[in-house]
């Protein structure tokens, strides 16, 4: 798997939710924060997007935006526009339900006598207890138009969600949410993709674009059980030890054997949260032949034994694998 849908894979929980929304002028709908990730997308007319902080930004049709800060949003059909307080509700699974539609998708129209716009609501609900540095980096809104001969892949994307949420038919259920997760990742590629990647860049879009460091991390995510070393890591990159451990670390913010440690944590919880396999089974996935040894780790990283951890991450499921 790569790199950036290994990172979305670890954080996901849940399904991701979506309607298709019918507006009728004069609206204004005010959205708190999301337990990971909005978007809104403009399939027809036009809107605007209203940040807690800062000014409001027009959005024309093929405009996509995806929102992860945890401040509220509103969207309207004019800046002046008051904004309808109902959706602020606490932030619970049947709230993030209700607002985004039953899963996997729902289908809205909101009452009223002027122009019609019409715009795919919804949100990703991702793990931001083990945030994975790479999404840390994204700024709270991503404005991506996509308009003639802009993001072509997320366009067909945007065609292909609209068109099942518009009018479903029979696979529905399965179709649109691996359609999300394809809106989610064609979100990600075309803002990396904007990002400066050579020079003096740094940061994870250009650690992604780097041929020896993206070699590295393919690695680690693709085996992290494997005992590597910087040598063997900085050796299959073809930089020497020190050009590779420096260049790992200015570009990810961590040197290569605290990243492979972390992520084998990181991997680690998603077994545990996930799967019924055995505390030996995931110890020896994630590279420890000691089930001491690896529950010793999982614990300075995560202040709990991981036979505790999967307990309270699964309190509905009995799990009779010792502490």
């Amino acid at each position: 798997m790569d790199v950036l849908s290994d990172v979305i894979a670890t954080m996901r929980t849940g399904e991701p939710r979506s309607a298709l929304v019918e507006w009728h002028a004069p609206w204004g709908q005010r959205y708190p924060p999301v337990p990971g990730a909005g978007f809104r997308v403009v399939l027809q007319g036009t809107c605007w997007l209203i940040p807690q902080d800062g000014a409001p930004m027009a959005l024309s049709p093929g405009d996509v935006v995806l929102l992860s800060s945890e401040h509220w949003h509103g969207l309207a059909d004019s800046p002046s526009t008051p904004l309808n307080e109902a959706a602020c509700e606490p932030r619970d699974d049947s709230g993030f339900e209700r607002r985004y539609g039953a899963p996997p998708a729902g289908r809205l129209r909101e009452d009223g006598s002027g122009a019609v716009a019409v715009t795919l609501c919804g949100a990703y609900q991702l793990d931001r207890a083990r945030a994975h540095p790479l999404l840390g980096e994204l700024p709270e809104i991503i404005h991506l138009p996509t308009r003639m001969g802009l993001h072509p892949e997320l366009r067909a994307a945007v065609d292909l969600l609209g068109g099942e949420l518009a009018d479903p038919r029979p696979g529905a259920d399965a179709i649109v949410p691996a359609l999300l997760d394809m809106l989610l990742l064609y979100i990600l590629r075309a803002w990396f993709d904007r990002q400066p990647h050579h020079g003096t860049a740094t940061g994870w879009a250009a650690a992604l674009s780097d041929p020896a460091i993206s070699v590295a991390l393919h690695d680690i995510h693709s085996d992290p059980a494997h005992p590597w070393t910087v040598e063997e890591l900085g050796a299959r990159a073809g930089l020497s030890r020190a050009a590779f451990a420096r260049r790992f670390a200015a570009l990810t913010g961590r040197p290569p054997l605290t990243y492979l440690t972390w992520w084998r944590m990181t991997t680690a919880a998603r077994l545990l949260r996930d799967s019924d396999a055995p505390l030996n089974a995931v110890a020896e996935r994630v590279g420890y032949s000691s089930e001491f040894a690896f529950a010793n780790a999982f614990k300075r990283e995560y202040g709990t034994a991981p036979g505790r951890f999967r307990r309270r991450s699964r309190p509905e499921r009995v799990v009779t694998t010792p502490a």
